[in-house]
């Protein structure tokens, strides 16, 4: 029964992301001077790639379109219960960065989360972000020069933090963003 799910969540995010790619280039002009028009990145999250490291069954995948002004997003996660935030920080890989972006917003203690934890998109980052981004360009620029990446936080709601899967207030699972065919170019 557990293969058959994992096959299954393996299915649905090949789908998905089929699906974004398809509508990017469907709606590829051929213009790419602006650099950034019809750009898809991606973060695979893990406990492991956390800083530090968290013991973790918990995984995730983060996947952004940018098309203009607008960067639509999908997060997809298993194994993780009382996610509470999710955020694009700025930070290249092992260094804890502050936060950029806001993703997600929850309630801690909240339980399970299987699949869709978020489908939403933003124009900026978050107003006053440690990180001094001020415009959409800069949170692209962090991302292509790999120095931004996605987490999820969790929390149980009760003391002490940090006791285990579900209760990692400064994040449970963490995935660097990268530009998909960035390396191929």
């Amino acid at each position: 029964m557990r293969a058959l799910r994992i096959a299954m969540a393996m299915c649905v995010a090949a789908a998905l992301l089929s699906l974004t790619l398809a509508t990017v280039a469907a709606h590829d002009d051929g213009d790419h001077r602006g650099g950034h028009q019809d750009t898809i990145w991606l973060a695979i999250m893990r406990g492991k790639f956390e800083t530090p490291p968290r013991d973790t069954p918990a995984r995730g995948f983060a996947l952004f379109s940018m098309d203009g002004g607008s960067v639509d997003y999908l997060i997809l996660v298993s194994k993780i219960s009382n996610v509470f935030a999710a955020h694009i920080h700025c930070g290249a890989p092992g260094v804890a960065g502050p936060v950029g972006v806001t993703l997600f917003m929850g309630t801690p203690g909240s339980g399970p989360v299987r699949g869709v934890l978020v489908r939403s998109s933003f124009t900026g980052p978050d107003a006053g972000n440690a990180c001094g981004w001020t415009s959409l360009a800069d949170v692209v620029d962090n991302v292509t020069s790999g120095n931004a990446y996605v987490n999820v936080h969790t929390n149980d709601g009760m003391a002490p933090p940090n006791s285990g899967p579900g209760d990692f207030p400064g994040g449970e699972i963490r995935g660097q963003l990268r530009v998909v065919g960035q390396d191929d170019e």
